[in-house]
């Protein structure tokens, strides 16, 4: 068998267990990795910067006593350091080349992962597709007519074409669970304060923002999160330390969990048929593994929480726009899209004070939603309203492109304190994922489960939210549901090795 066909059939555990009794080399590995990389770009398009002589120097000297020695990687083009490589952040603004590499990256590289590329992500992470003006559309590998879902959106396409078996991604707003759910991986959100994002940063979006991945299997989310968490000296606060090893977890029964299900949309918005299905699909995995399930409803978690949400990301955006131009020396409204822009002068818009009160509201809901369901070990919700779209589906037409336009040439931002043009956009933005934010605000795990595969043949995922720092439940359930599905056999079709 090739090494590139063991590549795409193994997750990084898998990998892992190869090199360490010399069946495949570090060197081999990544050597498939940049073979089909190169094969896949034009199909997918999910590679920000090559890395590929610096992996190969890596994967030479490695040590191969290393939990993950030789097993290759990628990471996010966003919110992580890598000595001497472009940050570009999805955006067309000079780049950013730190002289450090952020703790995560030191802790990826101490396990013997290899980079081989930075990933794409939309700009600054705004959108929950991967599509930019800086690096053009990631495509789905499952079909590569259709969306890989944002912002790792870049990240999973990688995975999901065995290009390699896990990838670094981060998630403000559900930007790992929504590309795992629109490519069949698993995407664990951790709790806030997890993984350190220190020395790069401390709290990105009011600490709204998690690091973690995107992987084949629960087993590789698991130890990836054993080799990655714990506190820093430079982070403001750590998540609470695991009872035992998230290995562990993912590799016990879970006994017999109480779950409830959240299926209404808090935007009030459609969903489709595939997607209750997904979750319907979820339900009876969980019941045939001994869980009791039942219905929930959550009406504190509605359009003014999503408004709130959305004040709080737009004034972020405006803070970060502030911070590019400071290091670039110049202003960069010219640089970034206009959909950014828009936003950015829309938070310049809204006071100190109206910031505070909207993250008091925010906070105020997260602790009835925590009071609400603390009787439970999961609950189990969407987290993509319809199938993975086509590429371009959520990019402004007709009326909407007009306003847009005029709000940005015009500089008619201030109209947005209104209300109801605020919810309009809010729709238009969020039509096609109505849930994820939910667990950033609250700061609670949340993981992507690939539970369902539409009839058109693309992955539709959903997810379970489980209580502040117990992932171990959420894994441990996740892990469960893989072994009854199957789904960790699945693998997109597209170019498939010989």
């Amino acid at each position: 068998m090739s090494v590139e066909k063991v590549l795409w059939q193994q997750d990084a555990t898998g990998l892992a267990g190869l090199v360490k009794k010399g069946d495949v080399s570090p060197v081999e590995l990544v050597d498939a990795a940049i073979s089909r990389a190169e094969k896949t770009a034009h199909d997918i398009n999910a590679i920000a910067e090559k890395l590929f002589d610096q992996a190969r120097e890596r994967a030479d000297g490695i040590d191969r006593a290393l939990p993950l020695a030789g097993v290759p990687f990628a990471i996010k083009d966003l919110g992580i350091a890598m000595k001497g490589v472009p940050i570009h952040s999805g955006s067309r603004v000079p780049v950013l080349v730190t002289d450090f590499d952020s703790v995560l990256m030191e802790r990826y590289l101490a396990a013997g992962l290899v980079p081989i590329a930075t990933s794409t992500s939309p700009e600054q992470g705004l959108r929950l597709v991967t599509e930019s003006a800086a690096f053009g559309i990631t495509r789905n590998p499952w079909n590569t007519g259709h969306v890989t879902g944002g912002s790792s959106g870049g990240a999973a396409a990688l995975v999901a074409a065995g290009v390699i078996p896990v990838a670094h991604a981060s998630d403000g707003g559900g930007s790992i669970r929504v590309p795992a759910a629109c490519t069949g991986l698993v995407g664990l959100k951790t709790s806030r304060g997890r993984i350190p994002m220190s020395p790069l940063a401390s709290e990105p979006w009011y600490g709204f923002v998690v690091n973690h991945a995107v992987t084949r299997s629960v087993r590789d989310s698991a130890l990836l999160l054993d080799l990655t968490h714990g506190p820093d000296s430079l982070a403001p606060y750590a998540a609470r330390p695991p009872q035992g090893s998230f290995a562990a977890a993912a590799a016990r029964d879970p006994g017999k969990l109480k779950l409830t299900v959240y299926r209404k949309s808090p935007l009030g918005l459609d969903i489709s048929a595939e997607t209750l299905k997904a979750l319907d699909t979820a339900i009876a995995l969980a019941r045939e593994g001994g869980h009791s399930v039942e219905e929930i409803d959550l009406p504190f978690i509605g359009r003014d929480f999503m408004m709130d949400f959305v004040t709080c990301v737009a004034s972020a955006v405006a803070g970060s726009l502030r911070y590019e131009a400071e290091r670039v020396g110049r202003p960069v409204g010219g640089d970034v899209e206009r959909a950014t822009r828009v936003i950015g002068r829309f938070g310049e818009l809204i006071s100190g004070g109206a910031i505070y009160a909207a993250l008091e509201r925010l906070q105020m809901a997260s602790r009835q939603l925590l009071a609400h369901t603390a009787a439970y070990d999961a609950v189990l919700m969407p987290l993509i309203a319809h199938p993975p779209l086509k590429c371009g589906a959520m990019d402004p037409a007709g009326a909407d492109d007009f306003i847009e336009n005029m709000l940005d040439r015009l500089h008619l931002t201030h109209l947005l304190k209104m209300k109801s043009l605020l919810g309009q956009f809010i729709d238009k933005s969020l039509w096609f994922t109505h849930w994820p934010a939910i667990q950033n605000v609250s700061g609670q795990p949340s993981i992507a489960l690939p539970v369902h595969v539409t009839a058109e043949g693309l992955p539709l995922g959903i997810q379970a939210a489980g209580r502040h720092g117990d992932e171990e439940t959420l894994l441990s359930l996740a892990a469960q549901m893989e072994k009854l599905s199957g789904w960790n056999e699945r693998r997109a079709p597209l170019q498939v090795p010989a």
